[in-house]
């Protein structure tokens, strides 16, 4: 347990931190742009709530050090999960298999809900949230079912399954957002892309860092 317990606190700690780094480099301009538009239109629309407002943190320092905080959380979350698959795969493990892992991981958790559910800017029209929450972990629960089959299945057809059982989410479709909508569709595109791209870099990395300090842990157990 404290092999695992280490490897995810000191590899998600640092993916989240390189995370957050080029989420202030790339996405978080996008999003204060983007809440330009949402002012202005509330502005225009003279949308005043008089009763108390949900708390939010203040922009600047505030903001920052919540999502400094959140990135930590979700890389740390993200790590346990990943080195907990290591763990019950019981497999050899390194710096390159952990890439892979974690490419897998971009997969599950990022690429394919965001087929049908990229990521979105404020002011962005949204479907119904349960009804997106219940596709997104519907996406995610039946991709991660499908590599599972697909790399370890020991039949073809367990593998045909697996594709099957993958693709099963996109068919049906994701819930469709309304018409709509105050943010240009080129900053609401570019910010998906980035978005992705993100979340791709932080799981090369998760992966790489899980995967390193899982085979020194290991070797050092059996030293």
């Amino acid at each position: 347990m404290y092999k695992i317990f280490f490897t995810a606190l000191v590899a998600g700690s640092l993916a989240g931190i390189f995370v957050f780094a080029v989420q202030s480099v790339k996405l978080t301009p996008l999003i204060l742009e983007a809440e330009v538009y949402e002012n202005a239109d509330a502005a225009r629309n003279m949308i005043q709530l008089h009763e108390q407002e949900a708390w939010e943190p203040a922009d600047g320092f505030e903001r920052n050090a919540w999502r400094f905080v959140a990135d930590l959380g979700v890389g740390i979350g993200f790590a346990l999960m990943l080195v907990g698959a290591f763990s019950l795969r019981d497999d050899p493990m390194d710096t390159r298999r952990g890439v892979l892992w974690g490419l897998a991981g971009f997969a599950v958790f990022s690429l394919a809900p965001g087929f049908g559910l990229p990521p979105e800017l404020p002011a962005t029209m949204a479907a119904d949230l349960s009804a997106r929450q219940v596709w997104w972990v519907s996406a995610a629960s039946a991709t991660a079912f499908g590599l599972y089959a697909i790399v370890f299945g020991r039949s073809n057809a367990l593998k045909a399954i697996g594709l099957a059982v993958m693709a099963l989410p996109h068919i049906i479709g994701a819930p469709k957002p309304p018409l709509g909508g105050v943010v240009p569709t080129e900053l609401n595109a570019e910010f998906a892309a980035s978005s992705l791209a993100t979340m791709a870099m932080f799981w090369v990395v998760l992966g790489a860092l899980s995967g390193w300090l899982y085979e020194r842990q290991s070797s050092h157990a059996t030293a």
